[in-house]
């Protein structure tokens, strides 16, 4: 699950990221409205963690500026405002959620799941490929219906390959949904990762294009 943090309070937003990063999550952060919807327009995350009040435009006219660029997006809202009147104006301008600061990291995660369950209702329930059914509401993975234990970015990873079936993921777009910028990655990091899930689903169920990226079948 990646997240972009749009927090022009340093300190918090690396409190936060580092925080959200321990929960298993992406995180790429940016400290200007302009910045957060370069990123969303030309690489989308999957949750928008967004403070209203940033330095170069208001975070409301970010907000209006996402939506209509996606109705889909996933966007909460941070903000000291905690009025009525400004609780409405944020979710009249197409927020998913709101969260007044200060608020305990706890809080935070708890609204964050809410979001990700919202997302997978939006989707099939449930990817099945061969032997392999990966439940996206409760986050298991079943092989002949023997549950799997995996870890996060394995589950995150297999999930990427899985909604993509019969199309090359490349290297790139892979560590894109499984890493934060500047996060220190060994270079086979993601190898490690395919090594580990090919273990547990079958050698043959994720396959290498050479130079390129990795795929799993259609059917």
């Amino acid at each position: 699950m990646l997240i972009l943090l749009v927090e022009d309070d340093l300190s918090l937003a690396k409190a936060l990221q580092q925080a959200l990063q321990k929960q298993g999550y992406a995180v790429n952060a940016v400290a200007s409205g302009k910045a957060a919807l370069h990123v969303v327009s030309i690489d989308a995350p999957d949750i928008v963690i967004l403070d209203l009040g940033l330095p170069d435009m208001d975070g409301l006219t970010v907000l209006k500026a996402i939506r209509e660029q996606s109705l889909e997006l996933p966007v909460l809202l941070l903000t000291a405002r905690s009025s009525l009147d400004d609780r409405i104006s944020g979710l009249d301008s197409g927020a998913d959620d709101y969260l007044a600061k200060p608020f305990e990291m706890t809080e935070l995660f708890a609204r964050l799941r809410v979001l990700e369950r919202r997302l997978s209702t939006s989707k099939s329930a449930e990817i099945v490929i061969g032997d392999v059914a990966l439940d996206i509401n409760s986050g298991h993975v079943t092989v002949n219906g023997k549950e799997l234990e995996l870890s996060r970015r394995e589950y995150m990873l297999l999930k990427s390959l899985m909604e993509s079936a019969g199309r090359v993921l490349t290297r790139d777009t892979l560590e894109t949904r499984l890493y934060s910028w500047g996060e220190e990655v060994s270079s086979n990091a993601l190898e490690v990762h395919i090594h580990h899930l090919r273990k547990k689903l079958g050698a043959q169920f994720i396959t290498t294009v050479r130079g390129v990226g990795y795929k799993v079948p259609q059917t």
